[in-house]
Formats: C-alpha cells, sequence, structure tokens
C-alpha cells in the first residue's frame, strides 16, 4: 500500500479535530480520529455550564454543516449563544455520530513517529509512513499508520502553574485540596458551598480570570453568599487595556466579560493585587493558604485559590518528530510572531493556514488551540480556517490551502482579554466561552468566558 491510500490520523475529537474529518472527507481522504475521552467534545464537557462569547454561526464548521445536511440536522438560530454543553451535545454528539467508525474513543495517542525512523535519521525519511501507538482504556496497546498526521488534542489537560517563573510555586502540590485550575461551576451545590463565604484568591488576567472574579461577586450578592470575597492576583500593573475592549470588541460578549470584572472590583466584592509573583504556597495554624510572592510580600491568607494562567501544549507523545516550534511559545515558528504577546499586545490574529502550520516533518500539524502553543485568545473560527486550509494542501490544492477564506472579529483593545455579560442581558450581547479548552477558559452558567470561541 502506497502511503497516500493511508488514513489521515487526527489527534482528538473536539470542535477543530471534527472539523479536520469533515474537511478531509470533503476532499476526498480518509480521515481517522483517535480520542481519549470518552466522548467527542470531552474537554467541552467539562466546562459544559459555560455559554460561549461566540454565536451559533460562528461555532458550526462549513464543512461539518453539510455533512450533517443529510441527516435532517439543523443548525440552530445562528444569532444565538450556545454553552459547552450545548455545543457538545447538540453539535459535536451528531457530528461524530455521522463520521461514524472513523473516530475512536477512549483511544489515548503515546506517540507518533516515522516508520522505522527515530527522529536522527535522515534516509528515506519522507517515503516512510507515520506510525502512531494508541492505548485504548482496556490497556491494549495498538499501532496505527498514516499519510499525514493532524494533532488537535489541544492543551485543556496542562494547565499552567500558580508560580510566577512558570514551574510550580513552592507548596503548591501539597496545597493541591485548596487549589483549581478552572473556572468553578458555582450553579453545583457542592462547589458553591466551598466557596461560599470564603476568602478567595484568583490568579491571572485573562478572561478566565474576569469571569471568576465576577461569578464570586455574583455568590457574595445572592442569599447564601455573604462573606464571600475575591483576590485578584496579577502579575502585572493595572492600565486601561486591562479589562479588555468593552464596546469596541467586535465580539460583544467577550467584550463584556471585563466590565463585570471591573464591576466586581469596583463594588468591594474583590481586592486586586498588582505586580505579584507567586512564590510559594503555606499553610497557615488554621489551615488558610498565604500566598507569598518573589519580592518577600505575604499577602492575608485565603480559603481558596483559582489558577488561572493560561495552557501550554504537551509535547511529550510527539518527542520523535521533528517539529519547527518557536522557543517561547511553543507554537509553530512561521505563527509564532501572530500571536506573540512578547511582540505585540493587540489581541487580535489575522487568519492563517497551512503555511503558517507547516514543520519540518512534512504532513505533520499542530492545529486549534495547541497551535498556539502557549499564547491566548484562541477562536474556533480560526482553528476550522487552519483545518481547512490543511486539508486543501494535503489534496494537493495549493491555490485553495493559501487563499484566505475567512475575517475575524477585532478585539478593540491591544493589552487585554474581554468582559462578559449578566445572563439578562447575554442573548443580546453576548455569550460564553470556549474553553477552554475552546478549545477553552471558563466560567459558571451566568455570566460568560472567554479563550476560545
Amino acid at each position: 500500500m502506497s502511503t497516500q491510500q493511508l488514513p489521515v490520523i487526527v489527534i482528538g475529537a473536539g470542535p477543530v479535530g471534527l472539523a479536520a474529518a469533515a474537511h478531509l472527507l470533503e476532499r476526498g481522504i480518509e480521515p481517522l480520529v483517535l480520542e481519549a475521552g470518552d466522548a467527542a467534545g470531552a474537554a467541552v464537557r467539562e466546562w459544559s455550564h459555560v455559554r460561549l462569547f461566540s454565536t451559533w454561526g460562528e461555532v458550526v464548521d462549513p464543512a461539518a454543516e453539510k455533512l450533517l445536511a443529510p441527516t435532517g440536522w439543523v443548525r440552530p438560530d445562528a444569532d444565538t449563544y450556545p454553552s459547552g454543553g450545548d455545543w457538545a451535545e447538540r453539535y459535536l454528539r451528531p457530528l461524530a455520530a455521522v463520521l461514524g467508525d472513523r473516530v475512536r474513543l477512549g483511544a489515548t495517542v503515546t506517540g507518533v513517529s516515522r516508520s522505522g525512523r527515530d527522529r536522527v535519521v535522515d534516509a528515506d525519511r519522507e517515503s516512510r509512513p507515520y506510525v502512531v501507538h494508541v492505548e485504548h482504556t482496556d490497556g491494549r496497546e495498538e499501532r496505527l499508520t498514516a499519510r499525514a498526521v493532524i494533532d488537535a488534542s489541544g492543551t485543556w489537560a496542562t494547565p499552567g502553574p500558580a508560580g510566577g517563573s512558570g514551574l510550580p510555586a513552592l507548596g503548591e502540590k501539597a496545597a493541591a485540596d485548596r487549589i483549581i485550575y478552572r473556572v468553578p461551576d458555582l450553579k453545583d451545590p457542592a462547589v458553591r458551598a466551598r466557596y461560599a463565604g470564603r476568602r478567595t484568591a484568583v490568579i491571572g488576567s485573562g478572561a478566565s480570570a474576569f469571569t471568576a472574579l465576577a461569578y464570586l461577586a455574583d455568590l457574595a450578592r445572592s442569599q447564601d453568599g455573604a462573606g464571600t470575597h475575591g483576590v485578584w492576583i496579577l502579575r502585572r500593573g493595572i492600565s486601561g487595556s486591562t479589562f479588555g475592549g468593552g464596546e469596541a470588541d467586535q465580539l460583544p460578549a467577550r467584550g463584556a466579560l471585563g466590565l463585570a470584572a471591573k464591576a466586581a472590583v469596583d463594588g468591594g466584592y474583590a481586592d486586586a493585587v498588582t505586580g505579584f509573583r507567586t512564590e510559594t504556597v503555606e499553610r497557615d495554624a488554621d489551615g488558610r493558604l498565604v500566598l507569598v510572592g518573589e519580592d518577600g510580600r505575604r499577602l492575608d491568607p485565603v480559603d481558596e485559590v483559582i489558577v488561572l494562567t493560561g495552557f501550554r501544549p504537551d509535547l511529550t507523545f510527539l518527542d520523535e518528530l521533528r517539529l519547527g516550534l518557536d522557543d517561547r511559545l511553543q507554537a509553530p515558528v512561521a505563527l509564532a510572531p501572530l500571536i506573540d504577546p512578547n511582540q505585540h499586545s493587540c489581541g487580535t490574529v489575522y487568519p492563517h493556514g497551512v503555511n503558517e502550520l507547516s514543520h519540518p516533518e512534512r504532513d505533520v500539524y499542530l492545529v486549534g488551540m495547541k497551535s498556539y502553543g502557549r499564547a491566548p485568545t484562541f477562536l474556533a473560527m480560526t482553528g476550522y480556517e487552519q483545518v481547512r486550509s490543511v486539508a486543501a494542501s494535503l489534496a494537493g490544492d495549493q491555490e485553495a490551502a493559501e487563499r484566505v477564506e475567512l475575517t475575524l472579529p477585532e478585539t478593540g483593545v491591544c493589552g487585554g482579554a474581554g468582559l462578559f455579560d449578566e445572563p439578562e442581558t447575554a442573548q443580546a450581547d453576548g455569550g460564553g466561552c470556549c474553553a477552554a479548552p475552546a478549545t477553552l477558559q471558563i466560567g459558571v452558567g451566568a455570566p460568560a468566558t472567554s479563550g476560545g470561541c
């Protein structure tokens, strides 16, 4: 069998991975999607309580919609905002069902390489198919071959630490019972009880942090949340762009996120601590947590800590491939300058495709949130355009691969993320996030969150 007759293996059955499969099929290329979770959109389901800040019209891939159409599937009202749960159940689940046996669940990719060639060997390398090692939930191991590999596994499983140096703070692991790395679902009674009446530190400066602060403020205003208070810890100072683009953001719901966070601070429901880089997490005599900064500052004790410092890609299973990644962001070298916050502070990223996503190892692509490495603010629309371009290139249609077919919304700000809405105005002004993962940063039912959609 020639390499071209082999399937393209797609890692991850999230929004971008399933879109990749749809685009490949549209091009007459057979995909095989490997998903570690027990359902399509497993990461999205972990923030099912969050409403996206993009509308249904912006989070359904065109090729996927064509694939679904013969089943009688109809996209929900394009101007309304789905929750993560809606997105997973009303779109990703039926899309995976249409793909059928092309999607394998409970299949964790543990390694990718060239057949008979580790990363050192040059001889006859490009003519060799890819080999993909898979572990199934029953412990069975499998070796698959592919003509190309598209890694859409995202970054949800690898959040950033509280430590200001990129490493876990001293004592952070020991305090794991009081620290979470997601925006909590405060509609869950057990979770709500954990934070009600408590003092909680929120570490981070993006849309997920905005969401957490607003949710805590909402809890503090409720009958069962008296005494709830947030401590917002920023590694930088507060400037005009800290709270995002507001009304200037072309995604209104994203623009609303920071406004609610600002209201939480202005209303006295949270205090802001600026220029603080956490070095140590200690416990006081009562078991509460004391955060100590690199500059020696010791903050008043808190009961809980929510760490929302972004995500990073898991590259361990790609170690035998020759990837061209930026040293800082761990994103493809050609893409990194477009998204690097060290080089520009604007959150807007312009459409890109196969040229920016290519590596020294031919026909292997990191797409979706994983393509951004450690950079923030990924939109589902961006991922859909990426896989459209990649599929066109794998089909030999380079003209289509290099053609831009997407206009992305401006953020309306340089140096900030977004804001979010109260539930009463969500349908008019916005709605939620994608995390997270959506892809993905999250919050609870009422306000919206950010980061991916």
